[in-house]
């Protein structure tokens, strides 16, 4: 959408210069993920590790705390809403957990194919995973059956939750929308994806005064949904004058189209980033529809972000992320964790036209 100012003026995009976790993956990073009540986090990467670090806020470092494996590659990582556990999912076709206090880890969860997308559902005490055998199970890790099986019509690919509503990204672009409180086995909507590509990532938002008082009453109303063409749509489950859905291009230079790969949204702002194979990330605000800091790229994909609970942090991963196929020297896996700067992700006023 041309009312956002997309990156391209390379003047504007500011070379981010971050902290390098140490003792980073060996191989591609699939996720990154904050704990939501401390400055802990999770990397989980194709070399078949979970690691677990601890940021120090004041002096913007990381140190290792925790290392667990699965048998095959790790493609999904998450944590309990208490912070208590970490849980993350396989090609190995498992899910595992593990436990922060006690440092023991089990499995909790089994598919047919590879669980590509893995979250906690708060209030249910449950665990989610989606996979690429089309299924998207509920699991009490209690329990060495799933609580309930949910049929996909295609391969999960995506997935993002917000009490109560769960927005899951499928293959050929389908789109399904649940409410778990009402009915977690069928779909308040199926739709298909507004872009014309496949979709890489999804992240629901929070109505803007869900951010502003603290979450306390939390209101998802939409989600972001990234494609492999350079383009983010905002799509809001129930159109208003004020607000209603479009899409916008991104993470394009000249005649080059990278894929979305990463959507987070700031915590206590409701702005947003994007980032990309092309290496850089942005922030962005949906509601004034205006890019609000750019940075030039790291020299390498970036596979994924997150801020941490208060939006002090953003991590994000630099890693190959298969977008030119089989290459012979893809760039070095590294996590960096990036000072986030209050200016560049609060919110603007719509620009005058």
């Amino acid at each position: 959408m041309s009312s956002y100012n997309r990156p391209g003026a390379s003047a504007s995009n500011e070379a981010p210069k971050d902290y390098e976790v140490p003792h980073g993956p060996s191989d591609s990073v699939s996720g990154v993920a904050f704990s939501p009540v401390a400055d802990f986090f999770t990397v989980s990467s194709w070399d078949s590790c979970v690691r677990i670090y601890e940021a120090n806020t004041t002096t913007g470092t990381a140190i290792g705390k925790a290392l667990y494996n699965h048998d095959k590659p790790v493609l999904c990582c998450a944590w309990s809403k208490d912070g208590t556990k970490v849980f993350s999912g396989g090609a190995d076709n498992a899910g595992r957990c593990f436990d922060i206090t006690s440092q023991q880890v089990g499995q909790i969860a089994v598919h047919d194919q590879p669980i590509k997308c893995i979250r906690y559902i708060e209030n249910h005490n449950l665990v989610l995973t989606g996979s690429w055998d089309k299924t998207l199970k509920y699991w009490d890790m209690r329990s060495s059956t799933p609580v309930l099986s949910v049929n996909l019509p295609e391969r999960c690919y995506a997935l993002d939750f917000s009490y109560p509503v769960l927005v899951v990204g499928c293959a050929e672009r389908h789109v399904q929308i649940y409410d778990v409180n009402k009915d977690p086995r069928t779909p308040v909507k199926s739709l298909i994806s507004p872009l014309k590509w496949q979709t890489r990532c999804i992240s629901t938002f929070l109505s803007r005064s869900g951010y502003s008082i603290g979450n306390a009453e939390r209101e998802c109303t939409g989600y972001a949904i990234g494609s492999i063409e350079g383009r983010v749509g905002i799509q809001y489950f129930e159109e208003k004058d004020s607000q209603s859905s479009f899409s916008f291009k991104c993470h394009r230079e000249n005649n080059h189209v990278h894929a979305v790969n990463a959507i987070s949204f700031h915590p206590t702002y409701g702005t947003f980033s994007t980032a990309g194979s092309d290496g850089t990330f942005n922030f962005w605000d949906k509601d004034s529809k205006q890019r609000l800091k750019g940075f030039s790229s790291i020299g390498g994909p970036i596979t994924s972000t997150t801020f941490n609970s208060n939006g002090t942090i953003f991590a994000y991963a630099l890693s190959y992320d298969w977008s030119k196929g089989l290459i012979t020297q893809p760039p070095r896996s590294a996590v960096f964790l990036h000072a986030v700067k209050d200016e560049d992700v609060k919110p603007k006023p719509p620009k005058k036209r």
